[in-house]
Parts: C-alpha cells; structure tokens; sequence
C-alpha cells in the first residue's frame, strides 16, 4: 500500500523507465508533453482563469506529484501551488491559423519535470470576445484523457467563480488509488489469465518494425516533428458506414486497413501493431488525472482474408480479446521477450498507431458565459513538438466536422521529412481503396 508522501511509481511510469534519457531528454525530460487547446467564445477574465486552474491543481494530485527515479523509483506528492499562466494577444487576421500557432509555440517551449505544477496554460486574446486556451501538462502527469478532464474542471469552476451554478463536478479518486488498485491486482486470478492469454497470442510475434531513413548510431541531434494532416469527409462517412455494417469502433476499422497497408508494405500476413488502450481499469477512476495508457501489441493474421470485411472480423477479435486482457506492457514484454527485438535493430524503429476518442463531453462545453470548443490542428506541422521517446506514431481523430484529423510524429534524428509524406500517402491511398469496396477482394 502506499505510505503518505511516498508512493511507488505505477506500472506505466515504470516502463517510461525504459527509455530514461536524465532530465534534459526521453519521457523525463522537458519535452514530453501533451497539449491542447481550446477556442473560447465570450469575455475571458485572465484572473478568474488562474484561480480555476489553481483550483484543478489542488483537485488532481498528479499535478503536483515528483517522480524520484533513484532506485526502484517513487513519486511525491507536494502542496498545490499556483498554475503558470501566460496572456498574450494575437493578430485578428486568419484566427484559426493564429490558434494553431499558438499551440505549436506552447508546445515547442521546453518544460522541466521538476517544474510543478504538472500543467501551465497560455491564453491567446483575439478580442474581448475571442481566444484560445492552450493546456500544456507534462506526459508523465497526464494522458490525452486527463487533459480533457482538466479543462471540463477548469470551466466548471470558471463557471462557479462568474455566478453561474454548474452541475456538480463527480467525486475523484487520485493516481495513488489507481496505484494502489494495480499493485492489488498484481499476480491475481485474473492477471494470471492475462499473461497466459499474452503468451500464447505472441508465441513466435515480433512486432513490425520500420526502416529508418537514418542510423541510430549515427548520433544526428533528435528532435520530435509533427506532421499534420486530414482526410476529407466523405472518406469519414464510408468509414462510419463501415463501422455501422460490421458492429465495430472507428479504431477497429481504421486499425484494419493499417494492417493491409502494413503486411503489403512488409510482404507478410502476420502483423503486429502496438498500440494503446486507456489503461485506466475500473470505470472508477475514469474521472482520475494521471498518466495511465497501457502500450498493447495487436496481432492480426491476414492470412486466408478474402476481403477487408475479413480483416475486420479479425481485428475486432483481436481487439476485443486485447482489451479483455489490458495488461502494462512490462508484463506482456516478460511473457514475449522476443516481441521487440527489430526494433533493437539500427535501422529500425516501432511506429505506433492511435485512434483517440475523447472522454464523454469533453469536446466542447460552457463555463458560464464562456464557450469553448477543442481545437484539432490540422494545418500547420512543426518539426519541435511533443517528444516520442523511440521511433514515431500515428495519432487519429474524427472531429466534429466528419473529418479524419492526423498526426504523425517521428523523430528527426531517424526518419526524414519525405519517408513521412510517403507514408502519410500510402496509407490514405489504402484506407481509400479498402472503403470504397468493403466485400470485394483484397489484392496482394
């Protein structure tokens, strides 16, 4: 159990460990972040903001917890203290290209992990009544499900603080519980079934590792860019229909057609795709802040699928059977140890591929007379974002409009500009093809 004040580092936490670079590099040092940002409608008080992000901190331990690496590693929990919050006011001309520079700057600041609280903001000012909100929170405090969480608490108590009389927030266990509630379950019936599930669905897997453009033992200067784009919405539209047909989640399709797109790029029928789940185990600690995602290998047998509906039949399976057995990576890896071995190669490295869905009512709301509403960047990259600690990752989302909105990010020091854009192609050219003829045969 857990001592007050020191606390051991959740399975997660202990896997960043893995890719431990000290403070000023990997999933520790200053660039492992996560950002969002937000356009707010209505008259914004800079002041009232603080006191609401103050607030939050004070409510979500995470925030203002130390993660102490000597040894087997450990956390500490410190008094709140206040949030860092930049105005600055912004050029009217072309606003939504103006708000995703914004965010593109916040995320291209340096931010030390001994620096709390875990979470800063920026506020960009159009207009008495047009801004953005950035959220910037060190990746080691929150995942992409927290960020979301904080901003619905932010605008609850910018709304309590206006006049106004929200709903009340819900009832919130901290990370510790959830650490707590790990460590419980550790070497139960249930994680015994998982590892034995894990073993036998892995026998023989390797993960499908990518060519780099560049050798690791090269030494080039890393950095982390992020190529945005989006897909138009008719091609969203054959994909839900699809969703609709086969009784399956936008991932599962979108997850189907990379592995097309992947066992013909690798001329093989046996994939093998690391992903993420939530991670956050019971519906308990779905309100929680912290940083929970579980990093899960989907093997999916390509072999004897006559047409992509095929495929998805498989991979929904493969998922179903995955998310029945969620397990931190660092057990899986004990039951599989030959699973990552490509990658350790020095032309080689593991791209990730990620469909988020956000928290139930988190993508827009009010905070009294605010409005605001998420921002899904989709027009400018950067080559100096958020760092991924190894290799690159695709990250999808369908926003409000319909759109697929994309993201990969690769790091500098092993892939080049041009091998990204040739992926960023092939794959939409694929996810094209296999909508367009759900039941017609797939070709080699």
């Amino acid at each position: 159990m857990s001592i007050a004040g020191l606390l051991p580092l959740s399975w997660n936490q202990g896997f960043l460990r893995a890719w431990d670079q000290g403070d000023e590099a990997g999933p520790f040092g200053p660039r492992y972040i996560i950002v969002c940002g937000y356009r707010l409608t209505g008259p914004v008080d800079p002041d009232v903001l603080q006191e609401a992000l103050d607030e939050v901190v004070a409510r979500h331990e995470a925030l203002r917890t130390e993660i102490v690496r000597d040894g087997d590693g450990h956390q500490v929990v410190h008094p709140p203290r206040p949030v860092r919050l930049t105005v600055r006011d912004l050029p009217g001309d072309d606003r939504d290209r103006r708000a995703e520079e914004l965010l593109n700057e916040a995320e291209a600041e340096a931010y030390p992990i001994k620096e709390l609280p875990l979470v800063r903001a920026v506020l960009g000012r159009f207009g008495d009544d047009d801004a953005v909100l950035g959220l910037i929170a060190h990746h080691t405090a929150v995942d992409e499900w927290s960020i979301r969480l904080i901003m619905r608490d932010v605008a609850h108590g910018y709304a309590t603080r206006t006049g106004h009389r929200p709903p009340d927030l819900p009832e919130v266990l901290q990370y510790r519980d959830y650490v707590d509630w790990e460590r419980a379950g550790a070497g139960g019936d249930d994680a015994e079934r998982a590892l034995a599930y894990w073993r036998e669905k892995l026998a023989g897997a390797q993960v499908l590792g990518t060519r780099t453009d560049h050798l690791r033992s090269a030494g080039l200067p890393k950095t982390t860019a992020w190529r945005r784009f989006s897909l138009p919405g008719t091609l969203t539209g054959a994909v839900r229909d699809i969703v609709k047909e086969t009784r399956s989640s936008p991932f599962m399709v979108l997850l189907a057609a990379y592995a097309v797109y992947l066992g013909r790029r690798e001329g093989t029928a046996d994939v093998v795709v690391p992903s993420f789940s939530s991670g956050r185990g019971p519906a308990r600690f779905h309100e929680t802040v912290g940083s929970f995602f579980n990093y899960l290998p989907f093997r999916i047998a390509l072999e004897d699928c006559r047409t992509f509906k095929d495929v998805i039949t498989r991979t929904r399976q493969t998922c179903v059977e995955a998310y029945a057995n969620d397990l931190p990576f660092g057990q899986i890896l004990g039951v599989a140890p030959a699973l990552m071995a490509p990658v350790a190669q020095d032309d080689c490295a593991v791209v990730a591929f990620q469909v988020f869905k956000s928290p139930p009512g988190t993508e827009r709301g009010r905070a009294g007379d605010l409005a605001y509403e998420v921002i899904h960047r989709r027009r400018l990259s950067q080559w100096d974002g958020g760092d991924v600690p190894d290799g690159g990752m695709w990250h999808l989302e369908i926003d409000s409009t319909g759109d697929i909105v994309g993201s990969f990010a690769f790091n500098t020091n092993l892939y080049s500009e041009e091998r990204v854009d040739g992926m960023v192609e092939d794959f939409s050219a694929v996810l094209k093809e296999l909508t367009a003829d759900l039941h017609g045969p797939l070709r080699p």
